[in-house]
Order: C-alpha cells, then sequence, then structure tokens
C-alpha cells in the first residue's frame, strides 16, 4: 500500500505548506444600493476586475512568504457605479526543499491558485449581502500573471542605452522548471 496518500510527500520531495491563511482587507462600496432595488434591469452590468498578486519573504531562513491575492471589482450599469470590492485575500506559506530557481512559480502561480477559492467566495458573499447576486468569478489562471511580471522586470532591468533584444524565447527567460511557455 501507498503510504503518500495518508502521509503526505516524501520528506526530500519539494512541496509547499500553508502555515495560515486570511482575510486580511475588504472593502465594499454600494453605491448604488437603494436604486438599484427600483432600477429597471433591462441593461446587464458592466463589471470591471482587476487581480494582483504581492509577495514578502517571512522567515529567517528565507524557507516562507506571505502571498496577497489582490482582486478589485467595479460595478457599473448604464455608465452610472453601482458598487466596488477591494479584496486582499492572504496566505503563508513554507517552502520544503524547493530550489530557490524553483520558487518564484511556487509563489507565483501555486499560492495564489490555492488562495483563489477562498477570496472568491468572499466576494461572492459581499456581494450577495450588498444587495446583488453573488459575483462568481471564474477560476483564473496565475500562469500568464507570472509570465507578466517577468516580462516586466525584464524591461525594467533594461536601461536605455542598452537596445531591446531582437526576440526573446522561452529559452531566455529563467523558468524554474515551469513548462509553459509566455503567451
Amino acid at each position: 500500500m501507498d503510504n503518500l496518500a495518508l502521509d503526505g510527500p516524501p520528506a526530500e520531495a519539494p512541496h509547499l505548506r500553508v502555515l495560515a491563511q486570511y482575510l486580511k482587507e475588504v472593502s465594499f462600496r454600494n453605491v448604488a444600493a437603494a436604486a438599484a432595488v427600483l432600477q429597471a434591469h433591462d441593461h446587464q452590468p458592466t463589471i470591471d476586475m482587476g487581480v494582483e498578486v504581492k509577495t514578502r519573504p517571512m522567515g529567517s531562513q528565507g524557507d516562507a512568504a506571505e502571498v496577497d491575492l489582490c482582486i478589485n471589482v467595479e460595478a457599473k450599469r448604464l455608465d452610472l457605479p453601482m458598487f466596488s470590492v477591494d479584496l486582499v485575500y492572504s496566505g503563508v506559506f513554507q517552502f520544503v526543499n524547493v530550489p530557490a530557481a524553483e520558487l518564484e512559480p511556487y509563489i507565483w502561480i501555486e499560492c495564489p491558485r490555492l488562495l483563489f477559492p477562498f477570496a472568491r467566495q468572499v466576494l461572492a458573499e459581499v456581494t450577495r449581502e450588498g444587495g446583488y447576486p453573488p459575483l462568481l468569478i471564474s477560476p483564473m489562471d496565475f500562469a500568464p500573471l507570472y509570465w507578466a511580471e517577468l516580462r516586466d522586470r525584464e524591461s525594467r532591468a533594461q536601461t536605455p542605452a542598452d537596445p531591446p533584444p531582437e526576440s526573446v524565447s522561452p529559452a531566455d527567460v529563467p523558468l524554474g522548471g515551469l513548462s509553459e511557455a509566455p503567451p
């Protein structure tokens, strides 16, 4: 019988541990609560959403990080504001036997992926309590956010005196074991 399912990964296998997760900040502004009830619902609301991941190293050995999943939503109907939500859902993660070259994909992809369902639930509950149908956002792939962060770092690292490279292939970018190519 395989004890992996009961005991977790072998001690030497790279893995992460969720040490804590918590709602760090939530703000709900219900601009049109009363008007929304009386307003004709002939027009679908426009929902604008932004997602950002922020990280901070923790621990004396650098083997842990706090990861913030920040979600901002603004809803409008006929260009009139309905509500807005600013949500920060955070977690503290410990990385066990993860080589430094492979740490970033864990931080930027795996940690937010683990936090997302909980942040999604809080967002749905807050909008429902605000008098609207629950806002259920689709699951997200955090790999594109990671690739965008890598591209931003590369562009900030280039000085005006340095011409941009002719082309950058995925092999030129340190991926840390991530197998997807940037979009």
